[in-house]
């Protein structure tokens, strides 16, 4: 028997009961991790919320780093003992153990610890398809990046930067915009008291962005239609300042023949050999240096309830974990 973290019903952060459950042997296919740090993200609000519908009761989380208990039958890619880590598979990281299918574990480097791993595997590989997938940033470029001192945003600017990137962010103070121009990026705008749209025209001489990157959502659409250039992509990969509603699609034409996607992690980390490539392609950045994550909010499993509240008032900055 183990404590994790169940919903019974959706709703505030006052849903998440901190239960004994019990976790069995791995079936076929899949392996039981010990927990070592849990990840939060803003993806799990919407599940909690119901916006991103769950069958209840339910499981919470996505994204975790651990040690590998024991295997079903079939798995040999990992074996007992494995440090691993995952952020794409059935819901239940809120927990001191799970069961879950092994396809779904990544073997952590040696240079890379828990905590760590817990920070970078779902934020950094969302960067990864984002930078190297959705839209393959070049040397040279200037993007505009929604977030820039939240957990997905610390990593893009350090990404960027490592590219040659010239990034423009969004924040929401001036202590935010500090934290992403440490991280490496180019420039800030306190969205709060400046108009985005006008600063990134004058940053780039009135020519836009070729790529905008937004996990805000109905907040900042259209107006981040506005930042792009002729012929550019909006990138839709969040939402939480609530959903973009349904919207005419004449709204791309006199803008310059506007591409727009809303692309997710599932799908690009759906394959096992995919998301392999894309762990190791972030994991290299991390162990030369480039790319430095850690947690910046830490919280106990039993308090995650509490995270949740930190992360949705929008008092957090880069990653926050919960530890077992």
């Amino acid at each position: 028997m183990v404590q994790a973290i169940r919903i019974h019903a959706t709703g505030g952060p006052e849903v998440l009961q901190y239960e004994t459950v019990d976790v069995g042997a791995p079936g076929p296919g899949e392996a039981r991790v010990r927990h070592t740090a849990i990840g939060v993200n803003y993806v799990d609000t919407y599940n909690r919320s119901g916006l991103y519908p769950l069958a209840l009761p339910s499981g919470l989380g996505s994204e975790a780093a651990g040690v590998v208990e024991a295997v079903g039958a079939g798995v040999d890619f990992v074996k007992p003992g494995d440090r691993v880590a995952y952020c794409v598979g059935p819901q239940g990281a809120y927990s001191q153990a799970r069961v879950m299918p092994a396809d779904r574990l990544v073997k952590l480097p040696d240079g890379i610890d828990d905590r760590t791993a817990a920070t970078l595997m779902l934020k950094g590989l969302t960067v990864q398809y984002l930078f190297r997938q959705t839209y393959r940033l070049k040397a040279g470029e200037t993007i505009l990046f929604h977030a820039a001192a939240g957990g997905v945003g610390l990593i893009a600017c350090q990404w960027a930067r490592a590219l040659g990137v010239t990034m423009i962010g969004t924040v929401g103070s001036d202590e935010k915009a500090a934290i992403a121009r440490d991280h490496g990026c180019a420039h800030t705008i306190v969205y709060t008291r400046e108009n985005f749209v006008e600063r990134v025209k004058e940053i780039t001489a009135g020519k836009g962005v070729p790529v905008v990157y937004d996990s805000i959502g109905k907040d900042t659409f259209p107006a981040s239609l506005d930042c792009v250039s002729p012929r550019g992509l909006f990138v839709s990969f969040g939402a939480s300042s609530g959903p973009i509603a349904a919207f005419n699609l004449g709204l791309l034409a006199p803008r310059g023949s506007l591409y727009v996607t809303r692309p997710t992690l599932f799908t690009y980390a759906a394959r096992r050999a995919d998301m392999l490539a894309m762990a190791d392609d972030m994991f290299a950045l991390v162990l030369a240096g480039k790319i430095k994550s850690e947690a910046r909010q830490t919280f106990a499993l039993k308090d995650a309830a509490d995270a949740h509240r930190a992360l949705e008032s929008r008092k957090t900055t880069g990653a926050t974990v919960l530890i077992p």
